[in-house]
C-alpha cells in the first residue's frame, strides 16, 4: 500500500493546532522534527540517547510530518488540511513559513522506519514514557511507567506542554482525589493522575478518535478501573465537583471554560493549564485571575508555559 507523506514547515506555536488538524484528517500519528532536539541536554542513564541526523531538521521553525493513505480523496484531504492551517491565523496563531510538501512512501518502509523516533524517556521525577515495543527496566522502586503506542496515540507524551502537566500533577494530585482531564488526547494525563493515586478520573475529549485512543491506552496501562473516558465538549454538562482539573490545549480554548473550571473545583482545588505559547501567557494569566484563581506556580519549558492555579 502507498502512503502520502505530508510535510509542513511551521512554527513552535502552531505545532499543537496543526497536529490536531492532521489527526482530524485521518493521520494515525505525527512526527515533529524540531532542531531543539539536536542540542537538548538529555539524561544518559535512561537509554533514550540515540544519534540524530542534523540534515533531518530545519534550521528554524519546526517540520511536522503525517502519513495519509493514497486514495481518490487524497487531493481533497490535502486541500482541507491547507485551508484549516490557514484558518489558524484567524486565532492569531503564527503559522510561519507554512511550506507544505507531499511525497509518497511505501508501507513496508514506514512500518519500521518511524519507530526510530521513539525511545524510553524519563520526563519527570517519577514518570518514564515507554513505547510498547521497547523493553525497559525501572531504575528506582518508585518510578512510574506509562506505556504508549505512538502509532495510535496523539504523540509520545514528551512534548513540553505534556511534560509540564505531568510535573504539575505530581505536585498536586493526592490519594483519593477526583481529577478531570479536559481534551485528553492520548489519555496520558489521566493515566498519570490514576498512577499518582487519584480515586476517580474523568477523561474528556470532543474528538471520537481521541476517545478511542485514550480508552486503548487506559486499558494498556491497567487504570481502566479508575479512568472513565467519554466524548464531551470541554466541561459542558459536567456537574461533579473535582479536586484537580487539567487541560493541555490551546490558550484560546482554555479561556472559553475557565469560569466552568472554577465553578466545578472544590475549595482549595487546582486548575492546571498548559498548551500556552509564551505570547499568550499574560492573556491566560489574566483570564485565570478574573475567574477568581490565584496563581500558585508558573512552569516554563522552551517556548511554552503552564500554570498551577488554585481556587481559594
Amino acid at each position: 500500500m502507498k502512503w502520502s507523506e505530508i510535510s509542513i514547515h511551521t512554527t513552535h506555536e502552531a505545532v499543537e493546532a496543526i497536529s490536531n488538524i492532521l489527526h482530524e484528517a485521518g493521520a494515525g500519528g505525527v512526527v515533529i522534527e524540531d532542531p531543539f532536539e539536536l542540542t537538548k541536554e538529555r539524561e544518559t542513564t535512561y537509554g533514550e540517547i540515540y544519534q540524530l541526523n542534523p540534515d533531518d531538521y530545519p534550521e528554524e521553525g519546526v517540520i511536522i510530518k503525517a502519513y495519509l493513505p493514497v486514495n481518490s480523496f487524497l487531493g481533497e484531504t490535502v486541500e482541507e488540511i491547507k485551508q484549516a492551517i490557514n484558518n489558524l491565523m484567524l486565532y492569531n496563531i503564527d503559522i510561519g513559513r507554512n511550506k507544505i510538501t507531499i511525497s509518497e512512501v511505501n508501507e513496508e518502509e514506514w512500518a519500521t522506519a518511524w519507530k526510530k523516533y521513539y525511545n524510553p524517556v524519563k520526563i519527570s521525577e517519577r514518570f518514564t514514557i515507554v513505547p510498547t515495543w521497547e523493553t525497559y527496566e525501572p531504575v528506582s522502586s518508585d518510578e512510574l511507567i506509562i506505556e504508549l503506542d505512538p502509532g495510535m496515540a496523539f504523540g509520545t507524551g514528551t512534548h513540553p506542554t505534556t511534560v509540564m502537566c505531568i510535573q504539575a500533577l505530581e505536585k498536586t494530585v493526592k490519594e483519593g482525589d477526583t481529577v478531570v482531564d479536559v481534551g485528553t488526547g492520548s489519555g496520558i494525563l489521566s493515566i498519570a493522575a490514576a498512577m499518582l493515586g487519584a480515586k476517580r478520573v474523568h477523561a474528556l475529549d470532543l474528538d471520537p478518535v481521541a476517545v478511542e485512543s485514550a480508552k486503548l491506552n487506559v486499558k494498556l496501562n491497567k487504570v481502566h478501573d479508575v479512568v472513565t473516558v467519554s466524548q464531551n465538549n470541554l466541561l459542558d454538562r459536567i456537574d461533579e465537583q473535582a479536586d484537580v482539573i487539567v487541560a493541555n490545549i490551546l490558550a484560546e480554548i482554555i479561556l472559553r471554560f475557565v469560569d466552568d473550571a472554577y465553578r466545578l473545583l472544590r475549595s482549595g482545588g487546582v486548575f492546571i493549564t498548559s498548551g500556552i505559547i509564551q505570547t499568550k501567557k499574560q492573556e491566560v494569566k489574566e483570564g485565570l485571575l478574573r475567574a477568581g484563581f490565584t496563581i500558585e506556580e508558573t512552569l516554563t519549558m522552551e517556548d511554552w508555559v503552564a500554570f498551577i492555579a488554585k481556587k481559594q
